[in-house]
């Protein structure tokens, strides 16, 4: 049985894309992002006979033993749910863009089987394969210093020519935002849920105008929202999709340590703000400096020589 023809008599909108696009946007209704057993499978099949291998087969593929897989996806790949989330994405005006699309960000492909399926976007689709993208993160509860500091380092950047990516959240990210749009830069916003549920809501005008000249992206379907596994997904994104990180500063355990982490690991430079020794708040950038390398930065010219 073919899926995709299946699915189509139920989801008319799935017609106006490519038969790999449409499959790749079904990944990411059924499958958590960053599944290394769907991304082997569908690196091995091809999106759609993967599909067609997951919801219809019953044998193992490639190598790969599917039932967990399909204990996963299938009650998930409904036709009313999968309807529901290509309805919504329509209506939301967002585009899906895949690793064919000339728009898609170079630096997943260093993720390997966990890169994402496809990316829903609202906004600029050419500016997530800027060559100048750069990650500007930090903690939640940022000090003055800290959202100074941020200010400072963004702006400095947007004059340099950067995009400034990050993760919406409050603190630091909010501010990097901001400070590139008020600097009349660019800025991309990646999130942990679909973009019909903008997180967290306090910040649903700021991004409401990124997404007006920059872009709003998500490798979740419309109609999910954020959970803490996907959060730390996303955190991978914003690593590869940048060439190199900036944390300005973090607590001894924020996540943004997590996005350094991912950084690291794909080999993508990461810069660290220090703060007072007293503060908290900068014990997570100390940490970076001391124990992962991470290159000591203090200013926007040295943030851009990364």
């Amino acid at each position: 049985m073919n899926t995709l023809a299946s699915i189509s008599t139920h989801v008319p909108t799935i017609q106006r894309f490519t038969t790999d696009a449409a499959a790749r946007g079904i990944w990411t209704i059924i499958s958590e992002p960053g599944d290394r057993d769907t991304g082997n499978l569908i690196a091995a099949l091809g999106a759609e006979e993967a599909l067609n291998v997951v919801l219809h087969g019953t044998g193992d593929a490639a190598g790969l033993d599917l039932a967990t897989l399909r204990a996963r996806t299938r009650p998930r790949a409904s036709a009313g749910n999968i309807a529901a989330a290509f309805a919504a994405a329509d209506t939301g005006s967002a585009e899906l863009i895949t690793p064919a699309h000339p728009h898609w960000p170079a630096g997943f492909n260093d993720l390997g089987s966990a890169a994402p399926y496809a990316l829903w976007v609202r906004g600029a689709t050419e500016i997530l394969a800027d060559p100048l993208n750069t990650a500007v993160v930090g903690a939640r509860a940022s000090s003055g210093y800290g959202e100074h500091v941020t200010m400072e380092i963004t702006a400095g950047l947007v004059s340099r020519g950067h995009v400034i990516i990050s993760g919406a959240a409050y603190g630091v990210d909010g501010m990097a935002h901001r400070a590139a749009l008020a600097s009349g830069g660019r800025t991309v916003a990646y999130l942990a849920g679909g973009l019909d549920r903008y997180y967290p809501t306090g910040h649903d005008a700021l991004l409401t105008r990124i997404a007006e000249t920059g872009a709003v992206a998500s490798e979740i379907s419309f109609g999910q929202s954020p959970t803490r596994y996907r959060f730390l997904m996303r955190n991978r994104l914003i690593a590869a999709a940048a060439r190199s990180t900036v944390v300005t500063e973090a607590g001894y355990r924020s996540g943004s340590l997590n996005i350094a982490t991912h950084a690291f690991t794909i080999a993508r430079p990461v810069g660290a703000v220090p703060g007072p020794v007293t503060s908290p708040t900068s014990a997570g950038c100390h940490r970076l400096i001391r124990e992962f390398g991470a290159q000591l930065v203090t200013n926007a010219e040295e943030a851009a020589a990364l």
